[in-house]
């Protein structure tokens, strides 16, 4: 279990994170919440559907996206985070960024997990931040930035490179005491789509860190390019994924489609529940 804003979150059973994206471009979603009104509508039916943790993030990680500015990034966050936390005041709130100002921005306004998808690569003061703020911290696995990671998809061998690579990155937060640590292996990002269903099938080999594993396979290109189906009809190949992640140790589900992860974790649980099964 982790502490979150002096609540303990338990992962006895699965959580479920909603994908919260006020980007005009993200490669599913992108343009859907914009505006506040939307997001807050959203939010309510989520939370009402199962949603534990609700991720929101303002700059597109699909490949190939643009950055922007960080005064942008804030500008897109801070309106929906502020009705969140007055609409929802319990709700728990993920922000998605790599820049430690907008984490420190969201965190004095309510936010209580920050969701870095550079992994600490994109702002060396991230580090540091998380620890000053005694808030936990999603640590995910990536190479590169959104217009290169494609090109970095060469590894040794790809579960034991990724869990160097992530250890690396515990190392320093464990000497800077941070405590509070999600790992995400990083589907998609610096991964072809068969090491994406490499890492899929190994996903039990990152129990060694002893800690929730967060995953985000939610419509992604391993699914309906494999498929040969546009993004729109992936969510069947989603459940299927995400059951597969669960049975492998997945303590998070990050998701566009809160009500189809809810079923698939319930039957989950079902199935585990049969005495003889472990």
């Amino acid at each position: 279990m982790i502490q979150v804003d002096g609540r303990l979150l338990s992962f006895a059973h699965p959580k479920l994170m909603g994908i919260y994206n006020l980007t005009p471009d993200s490669f599913y979603d992108g343009g859907n919440l914009n505006a506040v009104s939307k997001t807050l509508e959203k939010a309510e039916v989520d939370l009402r559907q199962g949603m534990d943790i609700l991720d929101l993030g303002a700059q597109s990680t699909r490949p190939g996206a643009d950055t922007i500015s960080l005064e942008e990034e804030w500008e897109r966050i801070y309106p929906h985070l502020q009705a969140l936390k007055k609409e929802f005041p319990k709700a728990i709130i993920s922000i998605d960024t790599f820049r430690s100002e907008i984490a420190s921005r969201a965190i004095e306004e309510g936010a209580h997990i920050i969701n870095d998808i550079s992994g600490g690569e994109g702002d060396p003061e991230m580090f540091s931040l998380v620890a000053e703020k005694k808030v936990p911290y999603i640590l995910m696995h990536s190479r590169g930035n959104s217009q290169t990671m494609q090109s970095l998809t060469h590894y040794n061998s790809l579960i034991l490179d990724i869990i160097d690579e992530l250890q690396i990155k515990l190392f320093r937060l464990r000497e800077l005491n941070v405590r509070d640590i999600i790992l995400d292996p990083g589907f998609g990002f610096a991964k072809t789509i068969q090491q994406n269903f490499a890492l899929l099938n190994h996903l039990k080999d990152f129990e060694i860190f002893d800690l929730p594993v967060l995953v985000g396979l939610s419509r992604k290109s391993m699914i309906y390019k494999s498929l040969n189906i546009a993004v729109e009809e992936a969510l069947n190949g989603t459940t299927a994924v995400h059951i597969l992640a669960l049975e492998r140790g997945a303590k998070i589900l990050r998701v566009h489609d809160i009500w189809a992860a809810d079923q698939a974790r319930k039957i989950w649980e079902l199935y585990k529940s049969v005495p003889g099964v472990e």
